[in-house]
């Protein structure tokens, strides 16, 4: 019986069982798109990614990537894991990894730096594809709708609700604290509502929720929700990260600047993760975004076709 082997990491963490879960097929050649979802389908987890070689061959590799439910162009995590998987083998696709590789995705072409400690590689840095699109506002009560919290809870001191992308789009609301943030529950009938109300062509309505502490106001607490791709809680949520941080600088006085921002994610899982994101923005624009994190490998084996 034929067989593809997987590798399972525990990305955004240093620490094993900790931060999010993702397979990776390392070499998905011959599996067909119905193989995909079904295997995806099989690890339950809020993605996999299947790895193939590139169409330019200036490039790594083609990332594909998969929900239990649907194939999306970009997100981060699985590309963070990837990168580790990947710039641990001895080679991919007959070529040696380096210490940068380029992932081709639907969304676009994904740079990527490897992060190392003493020669081993230990995590991953990836830019954005696109740049941060923002758009429409949200009605708060929705949002809160969602999350079953109260409307007041719903903050709009820096910006109202809104959906915004660096290449997956989600909806975004600050609330008014971390204790309420901790509180918050996904209404699956409000998601399907508020997906009605604000439909896009290819992906649900997911929802990323943040609180942001008084006096470190580039250190954020947050949690991701969407009960309609399955996914009931994500621990880390790399893309949506990177568009809340660029949206952020975006919202920054200042025309020119660098800012390093740290999302923490999935303590209410017990998956705590730690997700450093880095924005820069010149003369009012936002610019380059990236996104890093560390990783532990989790499990090895093989899927039976």
């Amino acid at each position: 019986m034929p067989t593809v082997s997987f590798v399972t990491v525990d990305v955004f963490t240093s620490e094993r069982f900790a931060g999010n879960q993702l397979a990776v097929i390392p070499d998905a050649r011959g599996l067909s798109d119905r193989q995909m979802r079904a295997i995806a389908t099989e690890f339950g987890y809020s993605e996999v990614t299947f790895v193939l070689p590139p169409d330019d061959p200036a490039n790594t590799a083609r990332v594909r990537i998969f929900t239990p439910t649907t194939e999306v162009p970009f997100a981060g995590h699985p590309n963070v894991g990837t990168a580790y998987v990947l710039g641990r083998q001895s080679e991919i696709f007959g070529k040696l990894p380096g210490d940068r590789l380029r992932f081709e995705e639907k969304a676009g072409l994904v740079e990527v730096a490897l992060l190392d400690r003493d020669g081993v590689v230990t995590g991953a840095r990836i830019v954005a594809p696109q740049q941060l699109l923002v758009g429409p506002a949200i009605d708060a009560a929705a949002i809160a709708a969602c999350a079953s919290l109260p409307v007041a809870s719903v903050s709009d001191r820096r910006h109202p609700p809104v959906r915004i992308s660096v290449g997956l789009p989600f909806a975004v609301a600050e609330v008014r604290d971390v204790e309420t943030l901790s509180t918050a529950r996904p209404n699956v009938s409000a998601f399907h509502e508020a997906n009605g109300r604000y439909p896009l062509a290819e992906d649900s309505f997911s929802l990323f929720l943040y609180a942001r502490k008084q006096h470190q106001p580039w250190r954020i607490r947050a949690r991701m929700f969407a009960p309609l791709d399955n996914v009931i809680e994500d621990p880390a949520t790399g893309s949506a990260s990177a568009a809340l941080g660029a949206y952020l600088v975006s919202l920054h006085p200042e025309d020119d600047a660098e800012i390093e921002l740290t999302i923490e994610q999935g303590v209410e899982m017990g998956r705590r993760s730690l997700i450093a994101v880095t924005v820069s923005k010149q003369g009012g624009t936002v610019g380059k975004v990236s996104v890093s994190g560390e990783c532990v490998t989790a499990m090895h084996g093989s899927i039976e076709l």
